[in-house]
């Protein structure tokens, strides 16, 4: 049994914390730090209404690295859960190395004033671990994390060799508000408008953002316009798997959602320059974040399912066969286990799950790793153990797009 610091107090962190608390023979103590206490404190309580765990909690500024340091030597966990923002990454890792302790996060850093977001600040502390004796996980949430563990999968089990892949995250839940965010705002923002841009033949594709269109029909959900995107998991698979030819990503946007993302990026909302308004400086997408729904507070609002998957065509004993590898999740019945939507469920959950290897000793190392790099079967073991079951089929063809 161990102990872990959970760092972040958002949908993600509140899955990931109530999944621990109901596997205690792994987690025997449990931390959640935020810099507001009282969101903690909210989840400590659910937690202890639901599971009649007491958890600890605590106030923490994650950009502060000394004050972290302090806390994580305080609280003496083996592992430290960042599910703060991505912007915190680096902050984090240093303090897990001033202090001794393993650590994870589910997303890539992203420095604050430039939308951009990319492995190699975190793949330059391969080093400094590796010489501390520690291991670093990145990505452990569902897409990056589940998507690149059903690709590692795919390759042990099931091709021999994979030509293309496509990565299919498809989101059918309606809140039943005009404009929401499923996930912090300023975050998804940031990478819904970013260029798009996929690995082809060696080479990254650019091209504008949301401009190539395709329908899918996806099972529990229906047909859906997707939408083809650059998603921070195509860098580290096209890093691990210098073999595959192509690698895309693909996100579903319902037609009112891109209207309101237009508008909102025509009148400027969306940037994240620094303005003067009223004789003080302000960021546009932060006053949008501000104004716009808590994604925490959408839980008893959505309906529907979320289905993410990975679609890999390869040779299989010489043959070329097309597999299919992907999770339905209820939002309804995640909101009744955990008090959470679908989004931050298929996040959470994987979070915990990777936390879980860490600390019973099944993944190990020493330096900074990647999801593709670890062995895929305890992980996708614990996926169908742990709320978010996948199947495999052999589809008829390559994907025709």
């Amino acid at each position: 049994m161990s102990r872990v610091l959970v760092i972040g107090a958002g949908g993600v962190s509140s899955v990931a914390v109530h999944k621990m608390a109901m596997n205690s023979d792994i987690f025997s103590h449990i931390t959640v730090a935020s810099r507001t206490k009282s969101k903690c404190d909210a989840i400590a309580a659910s937690v202890k209404e639901r599971f009649g765990v007491t958890i600890d909690t605590a106030a923490i500024d994650a950009d502060d690295v000394a004050a972290t340091t302090a806390l994580i030597k305080q609280v003496n966990p083996v592992l430290l859960v960042n599910l703060a923002l991505p912007y915190q990454d680096l902050t984090l890792m240093d303090a897990c190395l001033a202090a001794g302790v393993h650590y994870l996060d589910t997303a890539n850093y992203e420095p604050r004033d430039e939308a951009k977001f990319e492995y190699s600040w975190q793949w330059a502390y391969q080093e400094r671990f590796k010489e501390a004796g520690l291991m670093a996980l990145l990505g452990s949430g569902f897409d990056p994390g589940v998507t690149s563990v059903f690709t590692t999968y795919t390759k042990k089990h099931l091709l021999d060799s994979i030509e293309t892949l496509d990565i299919l995250d498809c989101n059918g839940g309606d809140t039943g508000l005009p404009f929401a965010t499923n996930f912090n705002p300023e975050i998804n923002l940031r990478e819904v408008t970013a260029p798009s841009r996929h690995w082809d033949n060696g080479q990254w594709i650019e091209g504008p953002a949301l401009t190539n269109k395709q329908v899918y029909d996806f099972e529990g959900v229906g047909p859906k316009n997707m939408y083809l995107m650059y998603h921070e998991e195509l860098e580290s698979l096209a890093k691990f798997y210098p073999e595959i030819k192509r690698i895309r990503f693909w996100m579903t946007f319902g037609d009112s959602y891109l209207k309101h993302l237009d508008v909102l990026g025509n009148v400027g909302m969306l940037s994240i320059e620094p303005m003067m308004f009223q004789g003080r400086e302000i960021i546009p997408m932060e006053l949008l974040k501000a104004l716009l729904p808590e994604p925490s507070s959408l839980g008893p609002l959505t309906k529907g399912k979320t289905n993410i998957g990975t679609i890999a065509t390869g040779l299989k004993d010489g043959v070329q066969k097309t597999v299919y590898i992907n999770n339905i999740c209820d939002h309804e019945e995640a909101y009744a286990e955990t008090g959470n939507q679908a989004v931050s469920y298929t996040t959470g959950v994987p979070a915990m799950i990777g936390a879980a290897l860490m600390v019973t000793g099944v993944w190990k190392g020493e330096g900074v790793f990647n999801m593709e790099q670890l062995d895929p079967d305890p992980f996708m073991d614990m996926l169908n153990k742990h709320g978010l079951p996948w199947k495999v089929q052999e589809l008829d063809a390559p994907l025709a797009f």
